[in-house]
């Protein structure tokens, strides 16, 4: 009698043991102030589950979703200039 468990084993291990290739780090990284700024939004908002928000911690939330849009405006511009050949915009 032949186990197939084994057999998945090396099957799937290939898929989760890999390392991010080049291309992707790129991504990662030309996204990284997208995410920064969606982690200091997250940190504002969890800050005032167990509380009534003050005017700071409005404040701290407004300015941690502007910084949101800027980086999702700025991450879109430059994907855009990017893929435009010649260096249009």
């Amino acid at each position: 009698m032949r186990y197939i468990v084994p057999v998945q084993a090396v099957v799937t291990a290939a898929n989760f043991d890999r390392e991010p290739s080049a291309a992707e780090l790129d991504a990662i990284d030309f996204e990284m102030p997208l995410i920064s700024a969606q982690v200091e939004l997250l940190d504002a908002q969890i800050m005032i589950l167990d509380r009534t928000p003050s005017e700071l911690d409005a404040r701290r939330i407004r300015r941690a979703r502007n910084r949101v849009l800027a980086a999702q405006r700025d991450l879109v511009n430059r994907a855009a200039s990017a893929s435009l050949p010649g260096g249009a915009a």
